[in-house]
């Protein structure tokens, strides 16, 4: 030891320069295992993974999710019409209707407006009567006995095999307490007979209706021309935002395009 050093007592002290040169080439060491071993116990001690990257701030990440689920529905439910398609005896125009709607895939019932089911028999002034009620088969079963050579000949039997698969008997407007949308008749005494029929009723309801004729002659070859003009019908009414405003321009169209006369008129269930 130098001997000034014990002398003074200032230089007892080490130097200072000395002791910075000594910390500054001193290798830091790298970190102990231990302790990241220590940090991921911690970790997981608290239900943290320490595989996972740090979240972001509270707030960045959840406002779209929070807005997503804030955001009311904007679809708009939009029931499809219910027709009701009317003939006299709920035996041929209408249930031709019944029948091209329903592959159609549209919602549809059908129903006749005379006093009973009246079919053709063996003469003009002999037909065959049946309440209504009766069930196609009942009726198919009966002319069959009758005369299948007749009535298999003038199509009546080949109609009530179509009917029978369709629905179980003819339906009277008058007696029915479905309530449609659109009601197509296929002659203008029928039309005539469901707006007097629901003008009978009141309109306790409140609820409107549209009344179409497409004027039919009985017999099938025009029952089947005039299936096809109801599907246009019915597709025109269901594409319609509104069928109220929008009816005028449909028949219209309707018109141009099929050569039966046409009567609309608006009443209330």
């Amino acid at each position: 030891m130098d001997p000034r050093r014990a002398r003074d007592p200032r230089l007892s002290r080490p130097d200072p320069r000395l002791q910075r040169l000594q910390t500054d080439s001193t290798p830091t060491p790298p970190p102990s295992s231990n302790s990241s071993s220590s940090l991921s116990t911690l970790q997981l001690e608290n239900g943290a993974n320490p595989e996972q990257t740090p979240s972001q701030p509270p707030g960045t990440q959840a406002e779209p999710q929070e807005t997503a689920r804030q955001l009311p529905s904007r679809l708009e439910y939009r029931s499809r019409p219910l027709f009701c398609v009317v003939c006299a005896s709920n035996q041929n125009r209408s249930m031709e209707g019944h029948s091209v709607l329903s592959k159609a895939g549209y919602q549809v019932v059908s129903s006749g407006t005379g006093s009973a089911v009246r079919l053709p028999g063996p003469s003009i002034d002999k037909p065959n009567i049946y309440p209504f009620g009766t069930p196609y088969n009942t009726i198919f079963e009966d002319l069959n006995t009758k005369d299948s050579r007749l009535y298999s000949a003038n199509g009546l039997l080949q109609m009530l095999d179509r009917n029978r698969r369709i629905k179980h008997a003819p339906e009277r407007w008058q007696e029915t307490k479905t309530v449609a949308d659109i009601v197509i008749t296929c002659e203008e005494r029928c039309f005539d007979a469901v707006c007097d029929d629901l003008l009978s009723r009141g309109g306790e309801s409140n609820k409107p209706v549209h009344i179409i004729n497409l004027e039919i002659k009985d017999n099938h070859e025009e029952a089947l021309i005039a299936g096809k003009a109801m599907l246009d019908l019915a597709a025109a009414i269901e594409a319609a935002d509104d069928i109220d405003e929008r009816i005028d321009e449909i028949l219209q169209v309707q018109q141009e395009k099929h050569p039966h006369s046409l009567l609309h008129a608006v009443a209330f269930y």
